[in-house]
């Protein structure tokens, strides 16, 4: 399974990148407000640091305005794709888009039904909300369970990306569940570097170290 940041914050990104474990960036328009600079600016500069796939989404919600939005995104650079919400016009969209070539990243995926309507549409990603349907009193990681099992069983390539990750044990139940790619923040990555009792035994290293003579 690969890890992806879902942020916008370039410093985040960065740190992240350095550890050598993030395989790409997802983005959204909300992410983008709340650093107050320009969306095509910050995901070039994303892409500068990731060399990964890295999702920027679409705003428009008739087909055609879909198809000409993410027309120009998918134009910032090879590695973007793009974002689009599985509606009905999202998934006109998404047939069209992908026949071009242009890889989906389908968003806003709450059921195991609307991944398999994202994926016979051609969409490369979907992406179930964990966090979201846990939050309306719904099993998250199932619908992320039944999409991966529903496209091993048919073969298709569409890869399943668990987003509104909130845990660091979401990202184990993600990879457990099968799912491709898990998408978290980046504080939920720093906590799975953290352990207490690695933690702990760094500083009984450093206390024994210290009463060694030198070399």
């Amino acid at each position: 399974m690969r890890l992806f940041l879902d942020t916008a914050n370039i410093d985040e990104i960065r740190r992240a990148a350095a550890m050598g474990v993030i395989s790409g960036v997802t983005t959204n328009p909300t992410l983008v407000a709340r650093e107050g600079v320009d969306y095509r600016a910050r995901v070039l500069e994303i892409c500068d640091v990731v060399d990964g796939p890295i999702s920027a989404e679409c705003i428009s919600t008739e087909a055609d305005d879909i198809v000409a939005e993410a027309r120009r995104v998918a134009a910032w650079h090879p590695n973007v794709v793009v974002k689009v919400p599985l509606t009905e016009p999202g998934l006109a969209a998404i047939r069209r888009l992908s026949a071009e070539g242009i890889r989906i990243n389908t968003t806003l995926i709450f059921s195991a039904n609307q991944a398999l309507l994202a994926a016979l549409a051609g969409a490369a990603y979907v992406s179930p909300f964990v966090g979201r349907l846990d939050d309306a009193g719904e099993d998250g990681m199932t619908v992320v369970s039944e999409a991966v099992r529903i496209f091993e069983l048919f073969h298709l390539p569409t890869q399943v990306l668990a987003a509104s990750i909130r845990s660091p044990r979401h990202v184990t139940q993600a990879a457990l569940a099968g799912a491709h790619v898990a998408t978290l923040p980046a504080s939920v990555l720093f906590q799975m570097v953290r352990h207490s009792l690695t933690d702990a035994g760094i500083a009984r290293f450093l206390a024994d170290a210290a009463t060694y003579s030198p070399v």
